[in-house]
């Protein structure tokens, strides 16, 4: 299918939103058989260029969870950690040139590095899920950002890991605390470099808190090499010999920015040793993801900052 083309399932879904007069529709699909693919589409307008997020759920959680509600009596706890739909439609505010789509990808092992260890082919398919997804929202002007918190890093490298040069459709890629799979042994900063320098609107955004000092139950959990702050470090080496970066520290956060804040590594402090895995999320952190390096960034908002987006919990 050619980019310049409406696809029928496009017109389908902006047919129901002006027929049932609604803003946001939600489409499910299965491919492959264990993958959940869970659609949140604006009130499209045909004019406007399309960005497609993948947003891969964090280990042991569901899609609704991940996508969250207004708790009531007896609702589970999970529900108010993410709000991934109530930050997605504060950006859908302040972003009015562009649809905001978002694809939540979840499998049936609750775990996209157990999910990439039971298929061999791993690459291969979470290709085909994305270009599939993609397929469905044609415009010569759709890009995509792969984003995703814990485990859904996973999914991420899986897709570094089946191609030599990050597609130019590719305009964002974000590791909320999940780039524990970062290898230079399997050329990611290479790949990321040549991504970076190929244009000025390709964006990378990393979280991390130092959780090699973190205690749960009073014990260590990660080694002093397995978590997000090492290896968010690692990143910062390898990609420090192809970019500058500043270093601002201040109210419990290490930022290092490159190329005018396209690269931002964001690290957070950790003097009680506490768990800041969720939070990194919760805390405007999704929003951030997307705006940071932007000249929206950190407007109407602050990343680790007080939760703007509590009017758009439903």
């Amino acid at each position: 299918m050619k980019s310049r083309n409406i696809s029928l399932f496009l017109i389908l879904i902006t047919v129901a939103q002006l027929c049932c007069k609604k803003q946001e529709t939600t489409l499910y699909l299965r491919y492959p058989e264990d993958v959940s693919i869970t659609i949140d589409v604006p009130e499209m307008e045909l004019k406007k260029p399309n960005l497609l997020i993948f947003y891969a759920l964090p280990n042991g959680n569901s899609t609704a969870w991940t996508m969250g509600k207004r708790l009531e009596n007896g609702d589970d706890w999970h529900f108010d950690i993410q709000h991934i739909s109530a930050q997605t439609r504060f950006l859908r505010q302040q972003v009015n040139d562009r649809n905001i789509i978002v694809a939540y990808l979840e499998n049936d092992l609750k775990s996209w590095p157990s999910w990439r260890r039971k298929y061999p082919n791993s690459s291969v398919l979470i290709h085909n899920i994305v270009d599939s997804v993609a397929a469905q929202f044609p415009s010569k002007d759709l890009k995509i950002a792969l984003n995703g918190h814990s485990g859904g890093g996973s999914f991420i490298f899986g897709y570094l890991n089946g191609i030599d040069k990050i597609p130019n459709l590719v305009e964002r890629i974000s590791f909320i605390d999940s780039n524990y799979g970062y290898k230079d042994s399997l050329c990611h900063d290479e790949k990321l470099i040549d991504w970076l320098q190929g244009s000025d609107n390709r964006y990378l955004t990393v979280y991390a808190y130092n959780d090699s000092i973190a205690l749960y139950k009073g014990k260590s959990f990660v080694s002093a090499t397995g978590g997000t702050w090492y290896r968010s470090k690692m990143m910062i080496k390898d990609l420090g010999r192809s970019f500058d970066f500043t270093v601002d520290d201040r109210d419990s956060l290490i930022w290092y920015n490159a190329l005018e804040n396209r690269i931002q590594i964001i690290l957070k402090h950790n003097p009680d040793r506490g768990i800041y895995h969720t939070e990194q999320v919760e805390l405007n952190g999704f929003i951030h993801s997307i705006l940071s390096g932007t000249l929206r960034e950190e407007k109407a908002y602050r990343y680790f900052g007080q939760r703007v987006y509590n009017d758009f919990i439903k």
